[in-house]
């Protein structure tokens, strides 16, 4: 009754009341093959301890014990116990967009504090706290330089996300902006910049890249932003692993950076919600999506917070409106402020160093296995790498799953030419045994049959 709170009296009370002498008759003009004439194939109704017991079983199926190296834009590190002893009190955890300032103002220093942080992270002069994730942000930052340039064509590098350059293909299909792709060197992994340049014109309104790229790879970011500003166009640099901030050096030379936060402290939690930036140049603000929050002071003088420069169709009329953004990712972006606050400027910098060693142990243990080598070479790379191997990734999956590790992604599900290659992550939750044990599995012969 707790779950299905209708009694059989109800319901026939209900169905008097609107005229139907049945659930049949109710559902009438539902043409009979749609309809199902059966019981559900459901368990039977369990009591709520046994409900509780089922889920603690299936959960513990996913995290008890297993190493993870799967990255490929969610990434896996330890979470401060302080955010969510923090995001869950109840005046940030219920919090709504804080249209009224008076009220709302410890959302609002939280909002303006993170958009301060990712400003310096990035080298940009101002950044929001309104996006999705980084996939619609890096969607939402190609428009942003339609409007900017007046121009109606994108050239993204195809080592950007696939899913990312899915979501941009939906986000574009219906707004008059094709997007030509633009192939990697095969040695570097980097984006073909002859091929770049040859891609740009001067009706390209912006040049879309990630660095670390999907492969792991940074990017030669000047050069790439020479390229593009030769010809009028804004470099977009879309950034999947917020940690790589901490040493790599920021995109400074990119007019708009796109950025999916969700490694500061925000948990993988199937696919999210996650936490999407965008931060820019002083000079495009006012064409950027989703909110901002700016510092004041009142009548008295007292230091104060506002949304500014809101141009959200709630705040707007529609026409024009940047962006159809509905939500507040505010707790979210809490999350990161947190994170960030509690790492600071020396611990995010230790931090990324301990990924960059761990994942430089990895790629070499597991690169110089038997039957398994690295792609790509000859340029930096983060906490990322690619490792080819002689045999099929299914194969020797499945032999490390039966040792509670899962391996990397297959790539050629999105890059055919990439046949038994995978993409590794390794993040400071990984341990050097577990490393050695899955270069140990990985390369062990199958057992005959």
């Amino acid at each position: 009754m707790r779950y299905l709170p209708k009694s059989d009296e109800e319901r026939r009370a209900m169905l008097a009341e609107i005229g139907a002498a049945s659930i049949d008759d109710l559902f009438a003009s539902i043409p009979a093959e749609y309809r199902l004439d059966r019981d559900l194939n459901v368990p039977r109704q369990q009591a709520e301890s046994e409900i509780i017991q089922y889920f603690r079983a299936a959960g513990d199926k996913n995290s008890t014990g297993y190493a993870s190296f799967l990255g490929a834009g969610a990434y896996r590190h330890y979470r401060p116990v302080i955010i969510d002893s923090l995001v869950q009190r109840g005046e940030f955890l219920t919090s709504y967009t804080p249209y009224q300032a008076e009220i709302t103002q410890g959302t609002l220093q939280a909002i303006f504090e993170f958009q301060t942080m990712i400003a310096e992270l990035t080298g940009m002069d101002v950044a929001n706290a309104s996006m999705y994730d980084g996939s619609t942000g890096a969607a939402e930052a190609v428009m942003m330089a339609a409007r900017v340039t007046g121009r109606h064509k994108a050239v993204v590098a195809a080592t950007v996300h696939p899913e990312y350059r899915e979501v941009l293909a939906t986000y574009t299909r219906h707004q008059g902006l094709p997007a030509a792709i633009v192939g990697y060197n095969a040695r570097t992994g980097r984006i073909d910049l002859e091929a770049l340049a040859a891609a740009v014109s001067e009706e390209t309104a912006a040049v879309l890249v990630q660095s670390p790229n999907f492969f792991g790879v940074v990017e030669d970011i000047p050069a790439i932003a020479d390229v593009a500003h030769k010809k009028g166009a804004l470099l977009i640099v879309t950034i999947a692993e917020a940690v790589s901030l901490g040493i790599v050096r920021p995109p400074v030379e990119a007019d708009i950076v796109a950025m999916e936060a969700q490694s500061f402290g925000v948990a993988l939690s199937y696919g999210g919600p996650f936490c999407g930036v965008i931060a820019t140049k002083e000079q495009f603000v006012r064409q950027m999506p989703g909110r901002l929050v700016g510092q004041t002071v009142d009548g008295a003088g007292n230091r104060g917070f506002v949304l500014t420069l809101a141009t959200r169709e709630q705040h707007i009329r529609r026409e024009k409106a940047t962006s159809n953004i509905c939500t507040n990712q505010a707790l979210v972006a809490l999350m990161a402020t947190i994170f960030m606050s509690v790492y600071g400027k020396q611990g995010m910098k230790e931090l990324a160093e301990h990924n960059l060693a761990k994942a430089d142990y990895a790629a070499k243990t597991l690169g110089s296995a038997p039957g398994a080598k690295l792609r790509f070479s000859g340029a930096p790379r983060f906490h990322e790498f690619v490792l080819e191997t002689d045999e099929e990734p299914a194969a020797w999956s499945q032999r490390l799953l039966e040792n509670k590790i899962v391996g990397g992604v297959e790539l050629s599900r999105w890059y055919p030419e990439l046949k038994n290659c995978t993409l590794w992550c390794a993040t400071e939750v990984i341990t050097r045994e577990q490393i050695d044990t899955a270069a140990r599995v990985l390369t062990a012969a199958p057992v005959e049959a």
